[in-house]
């Protein structure tokens, strides 16, 4: 057992030095004043003071959390019925299917954004749309898959029982698939809700660089206004928000489960 224990050193020591020490040295960043030196740093919340009391700011937050809720909505309006679709094939052609939806995964995020901006500028659309166009399109392969993942583990003899006791195609989706695909869609949702809510190439890109979100504004502080210790409260607000995300789908999926 102790061979087995140590086996994941390097897994914990990656861990301690690509995720462990920069979160620390963001925490760090947001709760101190510009100008610190190596010896003395000057305690301060008034960062995130600065942050929650700017009109402007709190709405980039919203406009933020909006696009990625309306993001992961469209998502599942379209990425359900596809899995649906998908998981009535054969087995042969599902395996076909979703590997031509994944295949689109393979491509550099920035090369297919371009590829979109490239598209969309041919276009008379709002920045609004083309940002939704772009971000759907990127994150709807995550939703298809996962809930293509739970309908396929369905049991079809649920249906074929729900079918000998009178129930019709609608209502045995609706009690039976639907219910069971939960799941799925919660796992679809923190694929792409959490991702959509951070981004900032695909709005920075289509967005025709006016368009900012919470994810463009860190980026802007870091390295346009070199403002760390702002930038990094920025960043670890929205890391709560992502964590308090992360803790209601698990509970949701959790509910689910045991309903």
């Amino acid at each position: 057992m102790k061979s087995f224990f140590r086996m994941s050193y390097p897994y914990i020591l990656w861990i301690a030095v690509f995720i462990v020490a920069p979160m620390l040295m963001i925490l760090l960043y947001a709760v101190t004043r510009s100008g610190n030196n190596v010896l003395t740093f000057h305690f301060t919340l008034e960062n995130f003071a600065r942050f929650f009391s700017d009109p402007d700011f709190m709405r980039v937050l919203w406009t933020s959390l909006r696009i990625a809720l309306i993001t992961t909505i469209c998502c599942i309006l379209i990425g359900y019925p596809a899995a649906l679709f998908i998981a009535r094939l054969s087995e042969r052609k599902q395996t076909l299917v979703i590997l031509l939806i994944t295949l689109p995964m393979w491509i550099n995020m920035l090369l297919k954004t371009y590829a979109w901006r490239g598209i969309l500028m041919n276009f008379d659309l709002e920045s609004e749309i083309k940002v939704f166009i772009g971000m759907v399109y990127d994150f709807l392969p995550y939703m298809i898959i996962q809930i293509h993942t739970a309908i396929a583990k369905l049991d079809p003899e649920l249906l074929t029982a729900s079918y000998d006791l009178g129930a019709n195609k609608w209502k045995s989706f609706l009690k039976i698939t639907l219910p069971l695909s939960v799941p799925g869609i919660i796992s679809g949702i923190t694929l792409v809700f959490l991702p959509a809510v951070s981004s900032f190439v695909i709005p920075k890109l289509l967005g025709g660089g006016n368009y900012v979100l919470i994810g463009t504004l860190i980026e802007n502080y870091f390295l346009v206004a070199g403002d760390w210790n702002f930038g990094s409260a920025i960043s670890l607000i929205m890391a709560l928000i992502i964590i308090a995300a992360m803790y209601v789908t698990r509970r949701l999926d959790r509910d689910s489960e045991e309903g």
